[in-house]
Protein backbone atom coordinates (compact mmCIF):
# COMPACT_ATOMS: atom_id res chain seq x y z
CA UNK A 1 0.00 0.00 0.00
CA UNK A 2 2.80 2.18 1.34
CA UNK A 3 4.67 1.71 -2.58
CA UNK A 4 1.35 2.59 -4.12
CA UNK A 5 1.16 5.90 -2.49
CA UNK A 6 4.57 6.68 -3.01
CA UNK A 7 3.95 6.01 -6.60
CA UNK A 8 1.08 8.09 -7.33
CA UNK A 9 3.16 10.78 -5.45
CA UNK A 10 5.65 10.08 -7.57
CA UNK A 11 3.60 10.79 -10.70
CA UNK A 12 1.69 14.00 -9.05
CA UNK A 13 5.38 15.21 -8.80
CA UNK A 14 6.37 14.81 -12.33
CA UNK A 15 2.99 16.01 -13.94
CA UNK A 16 2.97 19.62 -11.87
CA UNK A 17 6.71 19.73 -12.79
CA UNK A 18 6.13 19.01 -16.56
CA UNK A 19 3.27 21.49 -16.52
CA UNK A 20 5.34 24.27 -14.83
CA UNK A 21 8.31 23.78 -17.47
CA UNK A 22 5.84 23.58 -20.56
CA UNK A 23 6.75 25.93 -23.65
CA UNK A 24 4.41 26.72 -26.49
CA UNK A 25 5.85 25.97 -29.70
CA UNK A 26 5.08 28.42 -32.26
CA UNK A 27 6.23 28.12 -35.80
CA UNK A 28 6.75 30.79 -38.42
CA UNK A 29 6.17 30.19 -41.41
CA UNK A 30 5.20 33.79 -43.15
CA UNK A 31 1.78 33.17 -41.69
CA UNK A 32 0.82 35.72 -38.62
CA UNK A 33 1.25 33.73 -35.01
CA UNK A 34 -1.53 33.65 -32.25
CA UNK A 35 -0.47 35.23 -28.68
CA UNK A 36 -3.34 35.38 -26.15
CA UNK A 37 -2.53 37.43 -22.97
CA UNK A 38 -4.43 37.82 -19.65
CA UNK A 39 -4.36 41.10 -18.38
CA UNK A 40 -2.20 41.69 -15.12
CA UNK A 41 0.13 38.22 -16.37
CA UNK A 42 3.56 38.80 -17.98
CA UNK A 43 3.84 36.00 -20.54
CA UNK A 44 7.77 35.20 -22.07
CA UNK A 45 8.15 34.97 -25.15
CA UNK A 46 11.79 33.15 -26.28
CA UNK A 47 12.63 34.08 -29.81
CA UNK A 48 16.64 33.16 -29.62
CA UNK A 49 17.28 36.60 -32.13
CA UNK A 50 18.21 39.77 -31.31
CA UNK A 51 14.58 41.48 -32.33
CA UNK A 52 13.44 44.69 -32.17
CA UNK A 53 9.81 45.17 -31.53
CA UNK A 54 7.55 47.11 -33.63
CA UNK A 55 4.70 48.15 -31.02
CA UNK A 56 1.45 50.17 -32.72
CA UNK A 57 1.03 53.82 -31.03
CA UNK A 58 -2.53 52.62 -29.78
CA UNK A 59 -0.93 50.09 -27.58
CA UNK A 60 2.07 52.34 -25.96
CA UNK A 61 0.01 52.48 -22.60
CA UNK A 62 -1.48 49.38 -22.63
CA UNK A 63 1.43 47.01 -23.16
CA UNK A 64 4.64 46.95 -21.63
CA UNK A 65 7.23 44.94 -23.86
CA UNK A 66 10.92 44.25 -22.43
CA UNK A 67 13.48 42.14 -24.62
CA UNK A 68 16.52 41.23 -23.25
CA UNK A 69 18.59 37.61 -23.49
CA UNK A 70 16.51 36.86 -26.92
CA UNK A 71 13.27 36.77 -24.63
CA UNK A 72 10.23 38.99 -24.42
CA UNK A 73 8.21 40.08 -21.75
CA UNK A 74 4.88 41.11 -22.45
CA UNK A 75 2.85 42.83 -19.58
CA UNK A 76 -0.92 43.75 -20.60
CA UNK A 77 -2.36 46.66 -18.38
CA UNK A 78 -5.64 46.73 -19.96
CA UNK A 79 -7.40 44.91 -22.09
CA UNK A 80 -6.72 44.93 -25.50
CA UNK A 81 -8.21 44.66 -28.80
CA UNK A 82 -6.60 42.16 -31.58
CA UNK A 83 -3.66 44.18 -32.78
CA UNK A 84 -0.17 43.38 -34.57
CA UNK A 85 3.57 43.67 -33.67
CA UNK A 86 6.20 43.15 -35.60
CA UNK A 87 9.52 41.42 -34.61
CA UNK A 88 12.22 42.12 -36.81
CA UNK A 89 15.82 40.25 -36.76
CA UNK A 90 18.74 42.92 -36.27
CA UNK A 91 20.76 40.91 -38.16
CA UNK A 92 19.30 39.33 -41.11
CA UNK A 93 16.44 42.13 -41.47
CA UNK A 94 13.59 39.37 -41.23
CA UNK A 95 10.24 40.62 -39.87
CA UNK A 96 8.26 38.32 -38.09
CA UNK A 97 4.11 38.97 -37.39
CA UNK A 98 3.00 38.37 -33.96
CA UNK A 99 -1.08 39.22 -33.36
CA UNK A 100 -1.64 39.39 -29.67
CA UNK A 101 -5.02 39.80 -27.84
CA UNK A 102 -5.23 40.55 -23.99
CA UNK A 103 -8.48 39.52 -22.01
CA UNK A 104 -9.62 40.26 -18.43
CA UNK A 105 -8.96 36.96 -16.86
CA UNK A 106 -11.33 34.28 -14.94
CA UNK A 107 -11.31 33.76 -11.59
CA UNK A 108 -8.60 30.89 -10.88
CA UNK A 109 -7.45 31.06 -14.35
CA UNK A 110 -4.04 29.49 -15.03
CA UNK A 111 -1.93 31.95 -16.48
CA UNK A 112 -0.50 31.44 -19.95
CA UNK A 113 2.97 29.18 -20.77
CA UNK A 114 5.74 30.54 -21.76
CA UNK A 115 6.10 30.68 -25.93
CA UNK A 116 9.18 30.18 -28.03
CA UNK A 117 9.29 31.10 -31.52
CA UNK A 118 11.16 29.10 -33.96
CA UNK A 119 11.48 29.13 -37.84
CA UNK A 120 9.12 26.29 -39.91
CA UNK A 121 10.76 23.17 -40.91
CA UNK A 122 10.56 23.80 -44.57
CA UNK A 123 11.24 27.55 -45.13
CA UNK A 124 11.07 28.90 -48.73
CA UNK A 125 13.82 29.64 -51.28
CA UNK A 126 15.07 32.98 -50.77
CA UNK A 127 16.92 35.52 -52.76
CA UNK A 128 21.03 35.12 -52.13
CA UNK A 129 20.23 32.42 -50.26
CA UNK A 130 23.54 30.19 -50.10
CA UNK A 131 23.56 26.79 -51.83
CA UNK A 132 24.21 23.79 -49.17
CA UNK A 133 25.21 21.77 -51.77
CA UNK A 134 28.73 21.04 -52.80
CA UNK A 135 29.65 22.39 -56.20
CA UNK A 136 31.36 19.03 -57.25
CA UNK A 137 31.10 15.65 -55.24
CA UNK A 138 35.04 15.51 -54.89
CA UNK A 139 34.71 18.91 -52.66
CA UNK A 140 38.17 19.42 -51.22
CA UNK A 141 38.64 18.68 -47.27
CA UNK A 142 41.36 21.05 -46.00
CA UNK A 143 43.87 18.90 -43.44
CA UNK A 144 44.85 19.60 -40.15
CA UNK A 145 48.29 20.85 -41.51
CA UNK A 146 46.77 23.20 -44.42
CA UNK A 147 47.95 26.70 -43.78
CA UNK A 148 45.34 29.35 -43.81
CA UNK A 149 45.69 30.90 -47.08
CA UNK A 150 45.41 27.35 -48.40
CA UNK A 151 42.25 26.99 -47.04
CA UNK A 152 41.06 29.89 -48.31
CA UNK A 153 42.61 29.59 -51.55
CA UNK A 154 40.96 25.67 -51.80
CA UNK A 155 37.82 26.36 -50.42
CA UNK A 156 35.48 26.89 -53.45
CA UNK A 157 33.09 30.15 -52.88
CA UNK A 158 29.84 29.39 -51.93
CA UNK A 159 27.13 29.60 -54.71
CA UNK A 160 23.97 31.14 -54.38
CA UNK A 161 20.54 30.61 -55.79
CA UNK A 162 20.71 33.58 -58.17
CA UNK A 163 23.02 36.02 -59.31
CA UNK A 164 24.14 38.88 -56.82
CA UNK A 165 23.44 41.71 -59.11
CA UNK A 166 20.22 40.33 -59.54
CA UNK A 167 19.95 40.17 -55.51
CA UNK A 168 21.03 43.58 -54.64
CA UNK A 169 19.47 45.49 -57.41
CA UNK A 170 16.21 43.42 -55.92
CA UNK A 171 16.92 44.26 -52.61
CA UNK A 172 17.87 48.01 -53.39
CA UNK A 173 14.69 48.53 -55.06
CA UNK A 174 12.32 47.12 -51.83
CA UNK A 175 14.10 48.96 -49.21
CA UNK A 176 13.69 52.72 -51.48
CA UNK A 177 10.26 51.53 -52.15
CA UNK A 178 8.16 49.17 -50.74
CA UNK A 179 7.22 48.26 -47.47
CA UNK A 180 9.22 47.22 -44.76
CA UNK A 181 7.65 44.47 -43.81
CA UNK A 182 7.53 43.11 -47.89
CA UNK A 183 11.51 43.56 -47.79
CA UNK A 184 13.02 39.99 -48.24
CA UNK A 185 15.90 39.55 -46.05
CA UNK A 186 19.15 38.86 -47.39
CA UNK A 187 21.86 37.20 -45.59
CA UNK A 188 25.41 39.19 -45.53
CA UNK A 189 24.15 42.06 -46.97
CA UNK A 190 24.97 45.65 -45.56
CA UNK A 191 24.28 48.91 -46.16
CA UNK A 192 27.60 51.47 -46.71
CA UNK A 193 28.08 54.68 -46.71
CA UNK A 194 28.43 56.54 -50.23
CA UNK A 195 31.17 59.23 -50.26
CA UNK A 196 29.78 62.90 -50.45
CA UNK A 197 30.68 65.25 -52.88
CA UNK A 198 31.05 62.78 -55.45
CA UNK A 199 30.87 64.44 -58.86
CA UNK A 200 28.06 62.23 -60.92
CA UNK A 201 28.07 64.39 -64.32
CA UNK A 202 29.92 62.04 -66.11
CA UNK A 203 27.17 59.22 -65.50
CA UNK A 204 24.92 60.41 -68.49
CA UNK A 205 27.25 63.32 -70.29
CA UNK A 206 24.87 63.50 -72.97
CA UNK A 207 21.75 64.30 -71.63
CA UNK A 208 20.34 67.17 -68.97
CA UNK A 209 19.73 65.54 -66.31
CA UNK A 210 20.49 65.70 -62.61
CA UNK A 211 21.61 62.87 -60.59
CA UNK A 212 21.79 62.61 -56.90
CA UNK A 213 23.26 58.68 -54.49
CA UNK A 214 20.37 57.73 -52.80
CA UNK A 215 21.52 54.78 -50.74
CA UNK A 216 24.39 51.97 -51.69
CA UNK A 217 24.69 48.61 -50.22
CA UNK A 218 27.09 44.90 -50.96
CA UNK A 219 26.72 41.93 -50.42
CA UNK A 220 30.58 39.69 -50.96
CA UNK A 221 32.19 41.71 -53.71
CA UNK A 222 29.48 43.37 -55.50
CA UNK A 223 28.12 46.89 -54.22
CA UNK A 224 25.17 48.05 -55.39
CA UNK A 225 24.42 52.29 -55.79
CA UNK A 226 20.83 53.36 -56.36
CA UNK A 227 21.11 56.89 -58.14
CA UNK A 228 18.16 59.60 -58.59
CA UNK A 229 17.44 61.36 -61.93
CA UNK A 230 15.81 64.13 -62.40
CA UNK A 231 15.31 65.73 -66.42
CA UNK A 232 16.42 69.43 -66.54
CA UNK A 233 15.26 69.56 -69.64
CA UNK A 234 11.56 70.27 -71.74
CA UNK A 235 12.13 67.11 -73.91
CA UNK A 236 11.07 63.82 -73.24
CA UNK A 237 14.11 61.35 -73.08
CA UNK A 238 14.23 58.04 -73.33
CA UNK A 239 16.89 55.68 -70.95
CA UNK A 240 18.87 53.37 -72.28
CA UNK A 241 22.06 51.67 -70.07
CA UNK A 242 24.39 51.88 -72.94
CA UNK A 243 24.39 55.50 -72.75
CA UNK A 244 25.56 55.09 -68.99
CA UNK A 245 29.60 55.97 -68.85
CA UNK A 246 31.29 54.14 -66.16
CA UNK A 247 32.66 50.60 -64.99
CA UNK A 248 29.20 49.18 -64.45
CA UNK A 249 28.35 44.97 -63.77
CA UNK A 250 24.76 45.83 -64.67
CA UNK A 251 22.33 49.17 -64.63
CA UNK A 252 18.46 49.12 -64.17
CA UNK A 253 16.30 51.58 -64.38
CA UNK A 254 13.21 51.92 -62.62
CA UNK A 255 11.51 53.58 -65.61
CA UNK A 256 12.26 53.34 -68.70
CA UNK A 257 11.98 56.86 -70.08
CA UNK A 258 11.72 60.56 -68.27
CA UNK A 259 8.98 62.74 -69.03
CA UNK A 260 9.97 66.64 -69.45
CA UNK A 261 10.53 68.81 -66.26
CA UNK A 262 7.93 69.68 -64.49
CA UNK A 263 5.95 66.55 -65.29
CA UNK A 264 5.40 63.72 -62.45
CA UNK A 265 7.37 61.35 -64.85
CA UNK A 266 10.32 63.61 -64.67
CA UNK A 267 12.33 61.83 -61.87
CA UNK A 268 13.35 58.05 -61.79
CA UNK A 269 15.93 55.43 -59.96
CA UNK A 270 18.58 53.57 -61.54
CA UNK A 271 20.36 50.80 -59.91
CA UNK A 272 24.45 50.25 -60.53
CA UNK A 273 26.36 47.43 -59.58
CA UNK A 274 29.58 47.86 -59.22
CA UNK A 275 32.50 44.69 -58.28
CA UNK A 276 35.52 45.18 -56.16
CA UNK A 277 34.53 48.96 -55.25
CA UNK A 278 31.83 51.07 -54.62
CA UNK A 279 30.72 53.67 -57.51
CA UNK A 280 32.62 56.21 -57.01
CA UNK A 281 35.46 54.39 -58.25
CA UNK A 282 33.64 53.56 -61.09
CA UNK A 283 32.97 56.71 -62.42
CA UNK A 284 34.69 58.24 -65.38
CA UNK A 285 37.31 61.71 -64.15
CA UNK A 286 34.87 64.95 -64.13
CA UNK A 287 36.92 66.52 -66.91
CA UNK A 288 35.49 63.82 -69.50
CA UNK A 289 32.15 66.19 -68.88
CA UNK A 290 33.72 68.99 -70.08
CA UNK A 291 34.31 67.04 -73.82
CA UNK A 292 30.88 67.99 -76.41
CA UNK A 293 30.23 64.45 -77.61
CA UNK A 294 30.01 66.02 -80.83
CA UNK A 295 33.59 66.70 -81.08
CA UNK A 296 34.21 69.81 -79.78
CA UNK A 297 34.48 70.96 -75.83
CA UNK A 298 32.27 72.82 -73.34
CA UNK A 299 32.47 76.38 -72.88
CA UNK A 300 32.11 77.32 -68.84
Amino acid sequence: MMRRYLLIIGLLTLNLFGMANAVEILRWDRIPLALPLIVGQERIVFVDQNVRVGVPRNLVDKLRVQSTGGALYLLAKEPIEPSRLQLQNMSSGEIMLVDIIATTGQPNQDAFEPAKIVAGESPSTRYGQVNSKPTSSHAWAPTVQATTQEVEEATPAPRRETPLPVVLTRYAAQMLYAPLRTVEPVEGIAQVNFKRGVDLTTLLPTFTVEASALGSWRLDDYWVTAVKLRNTSAQHLSLDPRDLMGDFVSATFQHPYLGAKGDASDTTTVYLVTLGHGLAESLLPAAVSQIDPKGGRREE
